[in-house]
């Protein structure tokens, strides 16, 4: 007979890499106290990391031994599964568009949902309550230029915008220029340049 741990982590194993394991996506598999008692078992054992309250996640197994995922795996999983908005801090997207050499120490992403941090093995992930306009267009272009812009701060978002214009597509500015409305007056002041010099 298989044993309710061992039903749990072949549920786990079958999920894409990084998707967070919680008691009550089990519950068709036993009851809720059975349920947390088996996945508190398999992360006493290694076979599960527990990466916050109530969140589990399958470890990979690779060439140098096993890890935990990556983070931007298990934020996309998490923003799966809890119908969150989560999207890369505002550092994260001024460094991948050029417009800062710093590198983020730490992995922080912007979510819709509650502020909390996740721990995957050494390296912790914070999500971090954002208003609604910083998580505009997730997973765009034109998303990520708001949140760097919005990182950035008004004293430095016009040069910024300079050095973007060139990358910035036609159909990303009026994607940006429909989303002046939710915008703070200063970003949305900026964004109109973009419209009115293009």
């Amino acid at each position: 007979m298989i044993t309710l741990a061992e039903q749990v982590l072949s549920h786990a194993t079958q999920q894409p890499e990084g998707t967070p394991v919680s008691a009550k996506e089990l519950l068709h598999l036993g009851k809720r106290a059975a349920v947390d008692q088996a996945l508190s078992r398999l992360a006493r054992r290694g076979a599960l990391l527990r990466a916050g309250r109530g969140i589990y996640v399958l470890p990979v197994e690779g060439r140098f031994g096993i890890r935990a995922p990556s983070p931007a795996k298990i934020v996309e999983g998490l923003a799966n599964q809890r119908g969150e908005t989560i999207v890369s801090h505002g550092a994260a997207a001024a460094n991948a568009l050029g417009l800062t050499t710093q590198v983020p120490v730490r992995s922080v992403y912007l979510t819709s949902g509650r502020s909390r941090r996740l721990k995957l093995g050494a390296q912790t992930v914070e999500l971090r309550h954002a208003p609604m306009w910083q998580l505009l267009l997730p997973g765009t272009f034109p998303g990520d230029v708001v949140r760097a812009l919005a990182w950035l701060g008004p004293k430095k978002a016009a040069n910024a915008l300079q050095v973007l214009r060139a990358k910035l597509s036609a159909s990303a500015i009026t994607e940006m220029a429909n989303s002046r409305a939710r915008l703070p007056t200063w970003l949305a002041q900026q964004v109109s340049t973009l419209v009115t010099h293009g």
